[in-house]
């Protein structure tokens, strides 16, 4: 019985997947994933299969072909912060699964700013409500995974509401792809220049 492979791929583009990414993926016969990753690899010559809302019937597929089949599922950023790995684990045991990370869309965009991070809350709005307004009085900055219903607009229009006007916000949009795009200011200045795209958000409040 073979093990599923729960793959990071990095923010995007395929100069950020790690080599050893590959060789997992060049094991597999099927490759499944979100859209836009599965895309990152189009010399793959297995199956594909796209990630959809039915996962139900995705963990029975996965369970049914990787009795003589070698699976893998591609995970954008690190599969560790806020990924299929929770999911994962309450329908395979540990030993039924191998995980490999990835880079990090927080350590793209760090870099991309020339600033360490270890003194900042790591978070995510993406699909869920986190309450970072609470973890910029502990914490001098604040990253966040962002979605289309919690956009750097929205985001930006909250701090305002809540006395955060003069914060320096840093909106890092399509990370590592062709058409990137980094955005820093004030909260209406991050207003002025939506909309956004898939986006990493950085508030800063020292």
């Amino acid at each position: 019985m073979n093990k599923i492979y729960i793959i990071g791929i990095g923010p995007g583009h395929t100069d950020y997947v790690l080599p050893v990414a590959r060789q997992y993926i060049d094991k597999c016969h099927v490759l499944i994933g979100g859209e836009r990753n599965l895309k990152t690899f189009p010399l793959f010559k297995g199956k594909t299969l796209t990630i959809n809302k039915d996962l139900v019937s995705l963990v029975e597929f996965m369970k049914r072909e990787r009795v003589d089949k070698q699976i893998g599922l591609i995970l954008s950023g690190d599969t560790g912060f806020y990924s299929m790995l929770t999911f994962m684990k309450k329908h395979f045991k540990e030993e039924e699964i191998e995980v490999i990370p990835g880079l990090s869309s927080f350590q793209y965009l760090f870099a991309k700013m020339k600033e360490t991070w270890h003194q900042t809350a790591l978070m995510s709005v993406h699909g869920r409500k986190q309450d970072y307004l609470l973890a910029l009085k502990s914490y001098s900055s604040v990253a966040l995974l962002t979605d289309q219903q919690h956009s750097p607009k929205e985001i930006a229009k909250e701090l305002i509401e809540n006395g955060y006007e003069t914060v320096k916000i840093t909106v890092g949009e399509n990370l590592s792809y062709d058409d990137e795009r980094i955005t820093v200011g004030t909260p209406m200045e991050i207003m002025a220049a939506s909309p956004y795209q898939m986006s990493v958000v950085i508030i800063n409040n020292e």
